[in-house]
């Protein structure tokens, strides 16, 4: 049997051979681009998904994403978040390319709300909201967690259940509560997968409220959209994509036209302004 011997490791040396925790990003300035994409393709089971889309998020602005199902929304989101891979092109956060920033770095810059949420365990709701202060543990943030945790959890209206196990929760509670982990997460870059899918009217509101509100306080905010009228209600800028490309970007005052949209969805649409408010209106065209 060989013999095996143990060296014992300063303690200083010791703490030196410990990864740094990474750094915050600073703030943001107004305008500053946060994600990017360029001549992005992205392939799925060997079809291509996304083909030649560029897009740009910034600071301080709410981006919707909206287009009909299979145009690549959830796709284009998920390669900004770095989780799906990029055949061509390239994606940056924050200025880098996604491949140079390591799952620790990203955690501190992006958070992603998937399109539905599921936990094996029966965590707590307010021990789910929790785990969106994990990229900040071990640092002087952490001692904000209780803060924040309340804070997130106040904003989406889930205080009232934070004891209650989140698998007994119905669906448009766990939707605010994974809202509320990704508002705890305290991440410049917002990025929401159908958000309002399983929400009543009041909750969409809501949601899309604390959407405007973090763009306003310097955030940027990606978020995908059925509702074209909650689009032009609450987007800075909307990008209409059709079968894996970008058919139009820019504020919803100049893409939502009639035209275009109906061209789109394949269905004929109404573009009007509110009667009380002069609100954009956008509704499906129907037959009396």
């Amino acid at each position: 049997m060989r013999n095996v011997q143990l060296r014992l490791v300063p303690a200083r040396l010791a703490a030196s051979l410990v990864p740094a925790r990474p750094a915050p990003p600073p703030p943001a300035s107004p305008g500053e681009v946060l994600a990017e994409a360029e001549a992005l393709r992205v392939f799925l089971g060997g079809r291509p998904v996304l083909d030649g889309v560029d897009v740009r998020v910034r600071a301080g602005e709410v981006l919707a994403l909206v287009g009909p199902n299979g145009a690549g929304k959830s796709t284009l989101l998920g390669a900004l978040a770095a989780d799906v891979p990029a055949a061509e092109g390239v994606v940056r956060v924050h200025g880098r390319p996604v491949s140079a920033w390591s799952a620790p770095e990203l955690a501190l810059r992006r958070a992603v709300l998937p399109q539905s949420a599921s936990l094996s365990f029966p965590f707590p709701v307010e021990e789910v909201v929790r785990m969106g202060r994990a990229p900040w543990a071990g640092g002087d943030e952490a001692a904000e967690d209780d803060a924040v945790v309340a804070d997130a959890m106040s904003r989406t209206e889930v205080t009232g259940f934070a004891g209650r196990p989140f698998s007994a929760l119905s669906g448009g509670e766990r939707a605010r509560v994974a809202l509320a982990r990704v508002l705890a997460q305290r991440a410049p870059l917002l990025l929401l997968d159908e958000p309002t899918a399983a929400l009543d009217l009041r909750h969409q509101e809501l949601v899309l409220r604390l959407c405007r509100e973090r763009a306003r306080a310097g955030d940027a905010v990606v978020v995908v959209l059925h509702d074209l009228a909650l689009a032009a209600a609450y987007a800075d800028r909307v990008a209409v994509l059709r079968a894996g490309r970008v058919a139009a970007d820019g504020p919803p005052a100049e893409v939502f036209a009639e035209e275009l949209l109906s061209e789109v969805y394949d269905q004929p649409v109404e573009v009007l302004p509110h009667p009380r408010t002069g609100a954009l209106l956008v509704l499906p065209r129907r037959e009396p």
